[in-house]
């Protein structure tokens, strides 16, 4: 196995809601999401929230190969409920939730799961590059975050109209005319985004949270097969530094209107071959 993985808070010193991490033949990336603190409802917060799901769903699709990827994040996430449904509000509007992706290698295929706007990335060994990301949530806030994106990113009327769109957002979740991602419920994880590849056509496979996907998908800077040779060259540190840069050259958001001036960024670089 040959991974490289990098991942840092969007601030120094902040807590990082991602997660990321990998076992022979399988790999998993987790981007909490939520409303900090004990507005979600949970008195163990959001990055308690991925990391636990995280490392339950890894241990569990390599303990079990034949269950599919989507049953064992269903699985794993009721293992999560049952962990702290007794001490928290699971009920609660903006409780933590977490986009997931899942990889696995096994009879000569990789199998993949992806729930939410984090992003998998599959490189052949012809040059084709493949992402394949969840665009559910990304087009339910295309039609909600107009009044965020006219503001500057980090400005009182930006801040309102932030928590504004998020509790908008929020009322869309897990809702078959919404998004689907993980959170109290099992049933999200039927809803995922699942399919296989062949393990001998790959080159490498990659994991990425929407915090390192920003040079590509929001920010244009990049393409796909450029992010791929950036990884190859000089690794995922490399590439977020690179978003880290962008995102300081713009830190009001008028060239590229977000949420967040800066985000959690994560990248799991697999270089084939996986076993």
């Amino acid at each position: 196995m040959s991974i490289a993985l990098a991942s840092l808070p969007a601030e120094s010193g902040q807590q990082n809601e991602d997660f990321a991490a990998a076992a022979p033949g399988a790999a998993v990336l987790l981007d909490g999401a939520g409303v900090a603190g004990a507005e979600t409802g949970c008195t163990h917060g959001i990055a308690w929230f991925s990391s636990t799901l995280g490392g339950l769903l890894l241990s569990t699709i390599t303990a079990h190969p034949a269950r599919s990827l989507a049953d064992c994040l269903a699985d794993s996430i009721r293992v999560v409920r049952s962990l702290h449904e007794g001490s928290c509000d699971l009920t609660y509007r903006a409780s933590p939730t977490s986009t997931v992706v899942a990889v696995r290698a096994g009879a000569g295929a990789l199998e993949y799961l992806v729930l939410g706007d984090s992003t998998l990335l599959l490189a052949d060994k012809d040059g084709k590059t493949t992402a394949v990301t969840d665009q559910r949530l990304d087009e339910v806030g295309k039609r909600l975050r107009g009044p965020v994106d006219e503001l500057p990113t980090g400005s009182p009327e930006h801040a309102a109209a932030l928590a504004k769109y998020r509790d908008a957002l929020t009322g869309h979740r897990n809702r078959p005319d919404g998004f689907w991602i993980a959170g109290p419920e099992p049933q999200a994880a039927e809803h995922a985004h699942t399919g296989t590849a062949p393990l001998d056509s790959l080159a490498s496979v990659t994991l990425l949270s929407d915090g390192a996907t920003r040079l590509v998908d929001s920010f244009e800077l990049v393409t796909w097969e450029g992010t791929l040779a950036l990884l190859g060259s000089s690794g995922p540190e490399e590439l977020i530094r690179r978003v880290r840069e962008a995102e300081a050259g713009d830190p009001e958001g008028r060239r590229w209107p977000r949420g967040k001036a800066r985000d959690d960024a994560t990248v799991l670089h697999w270089v084939l071959p996986l076993l």
